[in-house]
C-alpha cells in the first residue's frame, strides 16, 4: 500500500491539472454566452427593435395598448369595423366619406369599407381575396364603387376589377385584354368611359448592364386602355421598349434568372391622362414620372430619376422624389404625387411627403409648389396616394403602408389626421390600405335594415345606407283588412353605424319593427320583426383601464396564493431549527410578547447551528422578519433575497423568493 503522503501529492497534482481545464471551460462557455447574447440582440434589433417607431408624442392608441388594429363590434351586424384615432380635427373635414380597403395580419374581416368623416362605419363587404384601390368613379353619368380583387405577391397582383352601383350590386367586371391578368395598382376610368389598367408581364431580357445574366427575365411594366362597354383594347404600352434596364434604382439582388424571379426594373403603379390625351405614368423603381404620346407611345418627357429632363428651380426639391406613387395631372400645368422617399424601413431616415409640382414643359423647368408632411414624420415605404378634393380644393393623403390618412388645405396646413392602426408598429405592415380616398357617395342598399332585440333595447343598423336620418320604433297593433297595422312608439336620430332604441316602459307587446327615415321623414326601409336575443350583449368594448384592473387583480391574487403556500411550507418544515425548543417557529412565538422577545435572541439560533456559521447575520434577519410575519399571520417579505433551508448541519440555498 502506498504511503499516505504519495496519495496526497498525486491528488494535489491532479487538482492542479484540473483547475486550468475548468477555468478554460468557463472562459469558453462565457465566450459562447456573450456571442450568443450579441447575436440574439442583433437579430432582435434588425427584425424587431429597428422597426419600432416609438416617439414621445404617441398616445395609448399609437403605442398599441388597444392592439395593432382596434375594432368595434355590433349587435345587429356580424362584422367588426376599425375604431379610428382622430389626432387632429377641423370642421372643414366634415363633408364626404372615406373609402379604404384595410388588409394585413391583424385584419379579421378584409375588404372594401366606407367610413364617414368621423370614422363611423357606413358600409363594408368581406372579401377573402386581396382587395385594392377602392374608390368612387363616374361611368356613363353614374357613380360606381370600383376595386380590384385577386392574388397579390411580389409587389404586384393577378386579378380583375369590379364595379358596384349605388345599391351595391355588381354591374361590371373588367379584365385585361389578351393573355394577361390585371394588376392591383391601377384602374382609372377616364372621361371617355374607358379604363386605364396596369399589367405585370414576365418577359426575357438582357440584364448584363446591371450585372445580371444575358438571358434573364424582367417584369415588364404594361398598361392598357380598354373600352369598358365592349372590352375592346384601345391602346397598349410596354416600358421595356422605351426604358433601359439600367435606369432602375432597384438592386438586382440575385433576381432575374428565371420567370418566377423576374426582375421588376420599372414597377408601374399609376396611369392618368392629361388634357391633351397623352398618358402620365409613374414608375416606382426608376423614380420617374413620364408623359407618353397616345398615338405613337414614344416618351414625350421624363421627370426625375436617371432620365430626368427638367431643370429644378427649387434646388433639387422638385425632382429628388423616390419610390413614389400616384402621379395625377391637374390644371395650370401642375402634377401631384406621393413621394414615399423610402423602399424599406432600413432606408435612410426620410419622411414621406405629398408634392405639387409646377412644370414648364416647353422650357423643361420644374418648380415645387407645395409639400404636405404628416406631423409624426411618417415614412411609408410602400403604397399610398394623394387626392385633390373637388369640393373644397383640399388635399387628402392616404399614407399607404402607414395606416393613416390626412387632410390639408391647399397651402399645406394640416387640418385633420386620423390613424386606423397603431403607428409605433407601422413598419411591420400588419394594417395597411393601398390607397385611401375621400368623396361624396349615395348608397341605397337592396337589403333590409337589421335589428336585434335584447333586454329592453333594440339594436338597429343598415349596411350601406347613407340617407338614413332617423330610426322609428313601431309597435304592432294587430291584423286588419289592410294588413298588419303598426303604431309609432318612439323616434330617435341615427348616430353612427348602429343605434340603440329603448323600448318604452309599460309596453307589453312583443312585436316591434324599426323603420328607417330620411331627412324629410320618408320611410326608406323597415326591419323584420326582431326575435328576442338572450344572453349578454357587449354594447361597449372593454376600456383599457378595465383590462389593466382585471389583470392586476389576477396577478395580485396569484402572488398572494403563492406567498401563502410558500410561507406555510416554510413554517412547517424548514424553520423549526430557528427555535431552541421543539415545535414550529410560529407556534412557539405567538404567545406572550415577553416570551417572543426572549426567544427571538439571535444567540439561540447561532448556538443551535454552531458559532462558526458564516450565515448568522442572514439568519438573524430571516428570524426577525418571520417573527413579525407570524404575529400578523402574514407571509414574510424577504425582498429579492435567496430563501435558505435551515438544518442542523448547514444552510443551503433553495429557491428565489420575491
Amino acid at each position: 500500500m502506498a504511503p499516505l503522503w504519495h496519495a496526497s501529492v498525486a491528488g494535489s497534482r491532479n487538482t492542479s491539472l484540473r483547475r486550468p481545464r475548468r477555468a478554460l471551460r468557463r472562459i469558453i462557455l462565457l465566450s459562447i454566452a456573450v456571442i450568443s447574447t450579441i447575436g440574439v440582440s442583433s437579430l432582435l434589433y434588425v427584425f424587431v427593435i429597428a422597426k419600432l417607431r416609438f416617439r414621445w408624442d404617441l398616445g395609448w392608441f399609437d403605442l398599441g395598448l388597444y392592439g395593432f388594429y382596434r375594432t368595434k363590434s355590433y349587435v345587429s351586424f356580424d362584422y367588426e369595423s376599425p375604431l379610428v384615432d382622430i389626432l387632429q380635427w377641423d370642421p372643414r373635414c366634415e363633408t364626404g366619406f372615406i373609402f379604404l380597403a384595410p388588409r394585413g395580419d391583424s385584419i379579421s374581416h378584409p375588404g372594401p369599407m366606407i367610413l364617414d368623416s368621423n370614422g363611423n362605419l357606413v358600409w363594408m363587404k368581406e372579401i377573402h381575396e386581396v382587395t385594392q384601390d377602392f374608390r368612387v368613379q363616374r361611368y356613363q353619368g353614374r357613380d360606381y364603387l370600383t376595386y380590384w380583387t385577386g392574388n397579390a405577391a411580389g409587389g404586384h397582383g393577378r386579378g380583375s376589377w369590379h364595379m358596384l352601383d349605388s345599391s351595391y350590386t355588381e354591374r361590371y367586371v373588367v379584365s385585361a385584354v389578351g393573355d394577361f391578368d390585371g394588376d392591383l395598382h391601377e384602374f382609372k376610368i377616364t372621361e371617355n368611359d374607358t379604363a386605364l389598367v396596369t399589367i405585370y408581364d414576365p418577359v426575357p431580357a438582357d440584364l448584363s448592364s446591371i450585372g445580371g445574366p444575358e438571358s434573364g427575365w424582367i417584369f415588364d411594366g404594361v398598361f392598357q386602355e380598354i373600352d369598358i362597354a365592349t372590352g375592346e383594347l384601345i391602346f397598349e404600352w410596354r416600358a421595356s421598349e422605351h426604358f433601359p434596364i439600367n435606369s432602375s434604382f432597384l438592386e438586382l439582388d440575385g433576381r432575374g434568372h428565371n420567370k418566377e424571379t423576374a426582375f421588376d426594373f420599372f414597377h408601374i403603379n399609376s396611369v392618368d391622362k392629361d388634357p391633351w390625351g397623352n398618358y402620365l405614368v409613374s414608375a416606382r423603381n426608376t423614380h420617374t414620372i413620364s408623359s407618353i404620346d397616345s398615338n405613337t407611345g414614344v416618351l414625350l418627357w421624363t421627370l426625375g430619376g436617371h432620365l430626368n429632363e427638367f431643370t429644378d428651380l427649387s434646388g433639387g426639391a422638385a425632382t429628388n422624389f423616390s419610390w413614389q406613387h400616384d402621379a395625377r395631372w391637374h390644371g395650370n400645368n401642375t402634377l401631384t404625387i406621393l413621394d414615399n422617399g423610402a423602399h424599406s424601413h432600413l432606408d435612410p431616415a426620410r419622411q414621406s411627403r405629398g408634392m405639387a409640382i409646377e412644370l414648364d414643359i416647353p422650357a423643361r423647368l420644374a418648380t415645387l409648389q407645395t409639400e404636405y408632411f404628416n406631423p409624426q414624420e411618417l415614412k411609408s415605404s410602400s403604397q399610398g396616394n394623394l387626392q385633390v378634393l373637388e369640393d373644397a380644393g383640399n388635399v387628402f393623403i392616404g399614407w399607404g403602408s402607414s395606416a393613416a390618412f390626412s387632410e390639408f388645405d391647399i397651402n399645406g396646413t394640416l387640418l385633420c389626421d386620423v390613424h386606423f392602426g397603431a403607428s409605433a408598429y407601422f413598419t411591420f405592415q400588419r394594417v395597411v390600405s393601398y390607397r385611401v380616398y375621400k368623396g361624396p357617395w349615395v348608397g341605397n342598399p337592396l337589403t333590409r335594415p337589421a335589428a336585434r332585440w335584447a333586454g329592453n333595447k333594440i339594436y338597429v343598423s343598415w349596411n350601406g345606407a347613407t340617407e338614413v336620418a332617423e330610426w322609428q320604433l313601431e309597435v304592432e297593433l294587430g291584423l286588419e283588412l289592410n294588413g298588419v297595422q303598426y303604431e309609432v312608439a318612439d323616434r330617435i336620430p341615427k348616430e353612427g353605424f348602429e343605434s340603440t332604441i329603448t323600448i318604452p316602459q309599460g309596453n307589453r307587446n312583443n312585436r316591434f319593427r324599426v323603420a328607417a327615415l330620411d331627412k324629410q321623414g320618408k320611410v326608406l326601409g323597415v326591419t323584420d320583426v326582431p326575435a328576442r336575443k338572450s344572453g349578454w350583449i357587449d354594447e361597449e368594448p372593454l376600456r383599457l383601464e378595465l383590462y389593466i384592473l382585471v389583470g392586476g387583480c389576477l396577478v395580485a391574487s396569484f402572488i398572494h396564493l403563492l406567498d401563502s403556500n410558500l410561507f406555510s411550507v416554510a413554517c412547517k418544515h424548514n424553520l423549526k431549527q430557528l427555535s431552541p425548543s421543539s415545535g414550529s417557529y410560529c407556534n412557539h412565538n405567538v404567545g406572550s410578547t415577553a416570551g417572543a422577545e426572549k426567544d427571538a435572541s439571535p444567540h439561540d439560533v447561532s448556538d443551535s447551528l454552531g458559532q462558526a456559521s458564516p450565515h448568522v447575520g442572514l439568519i438573524q434577519e430571516i428570524r426577525a422578519r418571520l417573527e413579525h410575519s407570524c404575529r400578523a399571520r402574514q407571509p414574510p417579505s424577504l425582498g429579492n433575497r435567496v430563501m435558505y433551508r435551515l438544518t442542523s448541519d448547514a444552510i443551503s440555498p433553495t429557491d428565489q423568493y420575491s
